[in-house]
């Protein structure tokens, strides 16, 4: 969803930015895990330039809190019955932080999840 904004992902980047905005006007509480941070930049740096980059990590920072990844979730991760290491991780950060759901494009990933699950365009829905 982030990069869908970032990167103006079309047909996504409208329903993500609805989602920021709602974060903007404490609408709702936007987490993102720390290891997702690191992803971004990686991506945007290569495709929008490490300047435009920094200034868009600078943003989320300030828009959303940030959930940890210590030794407790990653350990919880990798002991779960996720398929995907990553999305364990991304799960376990935001069920220790005590997010009420997710959200994602790619809801599959997430099918033992023991908490909602959404699509930015349901959320916006739901908002």
């Amino acid at each position: 969803m982030v990069l869908d904004v970032l990167l103006n992902l079309e047909p996504y980047a409208m329903d993500a930015i609805k989602l920021f905005a709602a974060v903007e006007n404490q609408i709702i509480q936007g987490f993102l895990c720390a290891t997702t941070i690191t992803t971004i930049e990686y991506l945007c740096a290569k495709n929008i330039g490490r300047k435009s980059t920094t200034q868009a990590i600078h943003s989320l920072l300030d828009l959303f809190a940030i959930a940890e990844v210590n030794r407790k979730i990653l350990i919880a991760a990798i002991d779960s019955n996720f398929s995907d290491f990553e999305d364990a991780v991304l799960y376990q950060a935001g069920i220790y932080v005590g997010v009420d759901g997710f959200v994602t494009r790619n809801g599959k990933d997430f099918s033992l999840a023991e908490r909602p699950i959404y699509t930015p365009q349901e959320l916006c829905g739901i908002i």
